[in-house]
């Protein structure tokens, strides 16, 4: 579990620092599929080019506010449209896989 703001978890191990050297050495150890979720940890994963994969989930309500998730980058992400579906009340997920 990676995290700014818990001290202690159950069940899980815990990174309070910089997550991009845990994702990496995840990624090199396992090469399993890990989700990453959140904002801040999601920008910098991406900054470090250590996404694979970008799941977007839309639902058909507009914000004024809040932190984007999608901040600026270094360089463009190139992706590739591999599925798109629909779900009931207008929500839609596209999933892209990273050109490398």
């Amino acid at each position: 579990m990676f995290s700014s703001t818990t001290s202690a978890v159950d069940g899980a191990r815990l990174v309070t620092g910089d997550a991009v050297p845990e994702i990496t050495r995840l990624k090199t150890e396992d090469g399993g599929p890990m989700d990453v979720g959140g904002a801040t940890l999601a920008a910098a994963a991406m900054r470090a080019g250590l996404i694979d994969e970008y799941a977007v989930v839309t639902h058909p309500v507009l914000v004024g506010g809040g932190t984007p998730f999608f901040t600026a980058l270094d360089h463009w992400v190139d992706l590739t449209l591999v599925e798109t579906r629909t779900f009931p009340g207008g929500v839609l997920l596209a999933r892209y896989e990273t050109r490398r």
